[in-house]
């Protein structure tokens, strides 16, 4: 957010300087941040100091997201499979990295503006976004239950959060995904980069970057419905709604802390 106000309040500057409207001066992309905005600190006293101040502030948000998503996918991979990968947890993340450093390697080469742009609107925002945050909404609010999401964060936090976080993840988030999803899918244009029109084979190669995402839901949820012995009610029940009691996990909680408290006294 912060960056957002910084580099807009600087197209806006752009804008006014040049009398332009802002959709002549930048476009979205990397050109709005490594383009518009360092001709504009040009102008500033003090440039070089604002300039530093700026592309530190991209390193670290980079960073940042690099963390969350990295973090994301570990957990979910080592929880599926905690018997082969938690024991060896620093070598999977170790081997994540790597495949993740050398699939970045032609973003950097000569021509990779022309792959960033192909990661960047198939697979990295857009329709392959919110499709995931559509499910995983539905996943945290419908399935495993909003009531029990809020338990779990008092547990974390010490406290109830807002009950309008509540509605955000039953109805607000999910319907917003789904609405705009919808609308890029009807209003989807060719990809381009400047006058460069892509050819079809190379938006063949991010569709399949992008369903290779969003396809592992649908097909994982095959598979488990196909897993899952019983009848069509007992496997929607299983899948669908787990059976978790917050109450009896909080007091197994307090009970492995009192032992261990006690087993501690004890050992004193």
């Amino acid at each position: 957010m912060f960056s957002g106000f910084v580099v807009f309040s600087v197209v806006g500057f752009m804008a006014q300087a040049q009398s332009k409207p802002v959709s002549e001066v930048a476009a979205s992309g990397p050109g709005l941040a490594f383009l518009v905005y360092p001709s504009a600190v040009l102008q500033l006293p003090g440039a070089p100091f604002w300039s530093a101040l700026f592309f530190i502030m991209l390193l670290f948000v980079g960073l940042d997201s690099q963390f969350c998503t990295m973090e994301g996918f570990i957990t979910a991979v080592v929880d599926e499979w905690p018997r082969y990968l938690r024991p060896h947890k620093e070598l999977f993340i170790a081997v994540v990295c790597i495949l993740s450093y050398l699939v970045a390697i032609p973003i950097v080469c000569q021509g990779g503006m022309y792959v960033f742009k192909l990661f960047d609107y198939y697979a990295a925002s857009g329709i392959c976004l919110l499709f995931l945050i559509f499910f995983e909404c539905i996943a945290i609010s419908w399935a495993y239950g909003a009531n029990k999401f809020y338990e779990n964060l008092k547990d974390m936090v010490g406290y109830y959060p807002c009950p309008w976080w509540k509605w955000c993840w039953i109805v607000f988030c999910p319907a917003i995904c789904f609405g705009v999803f919808c609308f890029s899918l009807i209003q989807y244009n060719r990809l381009t980069y400047l006058t460069y029109e892509y050819p079809w084979w190379g938006e063949l190669v991010g569709w399949m970057m992008g369903l290779s995402s969003m396809l592992c839901i649908p097909g994982y949820m095959i598979y488990k419905w196909t897993q899952t012995p019983g009848s069509f009610e007992h496997r929607l029940k299983i899948l669908c709604r787990p059976d978790i009691d917050i109450k009896e996990l909080r007091m197994q909680s307090i009970g492995g802390i009192v032992s261990k408290a006690n087993s501690d006294i004890t050992s004193l």
